[in-house]
C-alpha cells in the first residue's frame, strides 16, 4: 500500500527515473537481472538490486539451519514461523491459534487474518508506527483505497493495476508454481490476481493493517475467490513470520515509501527468501507533492545511483 506525495527511495535501488521504478532483487545467485530473454538492457527506470544470501537479519542459526522440532506437513500454514525466533509454528486443534514451538507465544486467528505481530496479546508494549503506516490502519483509508485512491496512482507515473501485474510476472517467472508473500498487500489488489492466475500454489497477502485485511478478505468473499491458496496475515515488514529461505517470491506494489525502515525490510526479505529467489517492488521517488495532481509529473528529476553488486 502507499501514501501519495510521500517522498523517499528504496534501500535496494540501483537505477531510478521519473516512472514506475520496479525493483527486482534475487536472493542467489548474486548476478544481475535481465529484462527480457535474450539479455537485452532493461529501461532505464527499473530498479535494479542485487545481494548476498549472507543478509539474514539476527536470525539464530539454528533457525537458519533447521528447526528443532519436526515441521508440519507442507500447508498454507506450514511456512509461517514465529517473528521473535523464526521457529516453525503448531496450530491448535481447533485452528483458533498458533503457538511457537520454542518460545511457546501464541499468534490468535481473528478469523479475517492470522496475527503474527511481536506484539500481538501484549499490554506491555505498544504498535504505533510512523504515520504514513497508521493512516492505512483507519477504517476510512482502508475503505477508499481500492475504490479510487489507489487508482490515482497513475498519475504518478504508474502503468495502471493491469500494467503492473504484467510487469511483476515477467520478473516473476522463475518462481512459478512456488510461494509467494505479497508484502503490504492493502486490500489485496495484487493478492487476488495472483490466486486468480493460479500461478502460485500459495498466495501470502501481508499488511500491517488490521483494516485492510478486512477488506481484503471482504473483497476475496464477494468475488468468490478459493482460500485454499490464500492465507491472509497480519506481520510487520521487518520482522517478517516466515522460516528463513521458504519464499520462492515477494512483491510489494507500491509499498517502500511507507515502511518506517526500508533497509530492516530489505534485509528480512532477504532472509526468507529461497536460494534463486526473487523480490519484485515498485514506489514513488522524490515526490515532495501529491502525485495525483498529473501538472508535477513535468518537473519530476532523474535521478541515478550506482549499481548495487
Amino acid at each position: 500500500m502507499a501514501a501519495p506525495g510521500t517522498a523517499t527511495t528504496s534501500a535496494a535501488a540501483a537505477s531510478v527515473a521519473p516512472r514506475l521504478p520496479l525493483g527486482v532483487l534475487r536472493s542467489h545467485p548474486r548476478r544481475r537481472v535481465a529484462a527480457r530473454r535474450g539479455g537485452a538492457a532493461p529501461p532505464r527506470w527499473l530498479l535494479r538490486a542485487g545481494v548476498s544470501p549472507a543478509v539474514t537479519a539476527d536470525a539464530p542459526e539454528e533457525a537458519v539451519a533447521g528447526p528443532l522440532v519436526e515441521a508440519a506437513p507442507e500447508s498454507k500454514l506450514s511456512k509461517l514461523a514465529c517473528p521473535i525466533c523464526y521457529y516453525p509454528l503448531v496450530s491448535f486443534s481447533d485452528q483458533s491459534a498458533l503457538e511457537c514451538s520454542t518460545c511457546k507465544k501464541v499468534y490468535p486467528n481473528k478469523d479475517d487474518y492470522w496475527d503474527l505481530t511481536v506484539a500481538v496479546g501484549s499490554t506491555e508494549y505498544s504498535e504505533s508506527m510512523p504515520a504514513a503506516t497508521e493512516m492505512f490502519r483507519t477504517p476510512l483509508v482502508s475503505f477508499l483505497y481500492e475504490r479510487g485512491w489507489r487508482q490515482n496512482f497513475i498519475w504518478g507515473g504508474f502503468p495502471g493495476l493491469e500494467g503492473e501485474f504484467e510487469m511483476a510476472k515477467t520478473y516473476l517467472e522463475p518462481t512459478i508454481g512456488g510461494t509467494i508473500v505479497d508484502a503490504s498487500c492493502g486490500s489485496g489488489l495484487f493478492s487476488r490476481l495472483f490466486v486468480k492466475s493460479e500461478l502460485y500454489s500459495l498466495v501470502v497477502a501481508l499488511d500491517f493493517s488490521e483494516n485492510m485485511l478486512k477488506q481484503c478478505n471482504e473483497f476475496v468473499k464477494q468475488e468468490n475467490i478459493s482460500t485454499e491458496r490464500l492465507a491472509l496475515v497480519r506481520a510487520d515488514i521487518s520482522r517478517l513470520p516466515f522460516v528463513s529461505g521458504s519464499i520462492d517470491a515477494v512483491h510489494a506494489g507500491a509499498a517502500i515509501h511507507c515502511w518506517p525502515s526500508p533497509a530492516c525490510a530489505v534485509a528480512e526479505i532477504s532472509r526468507v527468501l529461497r536460494p534463486g529467489g526473487v523480490f519484485v517492488a515498485s514506489t514513488f521517488v522524490l515526490d515532495v507533492l501529491p502525485p495525483a495532481i498529473p501538472i508535477l509529473r513535468i518537473g519530476r528529476p532523474v535521478v541515478h545511483a550506482p549499481d548495487l553488486q
